[in-house]
């Protein structure tokens, strides 16, 4: 056993160390700071010794706890009747991935503050002055809605809209129609 912790990992274990430790993070039993800290002794491992402390206080599932194998265990729940693909109940902003529902909340919070903003520059001067707000929150706001429309696109196992047809080469236009040089 003590051979195996001094075998090098491979990326494929330090990527499934930390899919494990996200699974954890999900589950509430890590916090985000020791998530990224563990995440980051995971990708700079050598050896599965460097591993195996960063998962060894997680359980292997996410089962509370295991049935103890005195007792039987209970019969199996039947099948569910509903079509296999179930519908997820989750919001649109919560099956975004976390790095663009980050930007997402960064994009609201800088809208917020220039419409305050505008709002208690607009009070104070008593007129409405012009909404520019419109001018931050625009652009960054579509480019958003587009990379988020693309992601959820694809995790829906659609691709990008397929592109146009290529323009035929040089060498697939009949010799007819090319001109010839001097």
């Amino acid at each position: 056993m003590e051979d195996r912790q001094e075998m090098r990992a491979s990326d494929a274990d330090r990527q499934e160390v930390v899919e494990r430790l996200r699974g954890a993070l999900d589950e509430g039993r890590l916090k985000m700071d020791e998530y990224l800290e563990r995440m980051g002794q995971a990708y700079d491992a050598v050896t599965y010794g460097d591993l195996a402390p960063l998962y060894k206080d997680l359980p292997e599932s996410s089962a509370v706890a295991r049935p103890d194998p005195a007792q039987p265990s209970p019969a199996p729940a039947p099948p569910p009747r509903e079509p296999a693909v179930a519908a997820d109940d989750r919001g649109v902003f919560a099956r975004l991935p976390a790095p663009l529902r980050m930007a997402w909340i960064g994009w609201a919070t800088i809208v917020s503050v220039n419409v305050v903003i505008w709002v208690l520059v607009s009070a104070s001067t008593r007129h409405l002055i012009y909404p520019w707000p419109v001018w931050v929150a625009g652009p960054w706001g579509a480019a958003l809605f587009g990379v988020s429309a693309g992601v959820t696109a694809s995790r829906r196992g659609r691709g990008p809209a397929e592109l146009p047809e290529a323009r035929p080469t040089s060498a697939a236009v009949p010799a007819t129609t090319r001109k010839e040089r001097p």
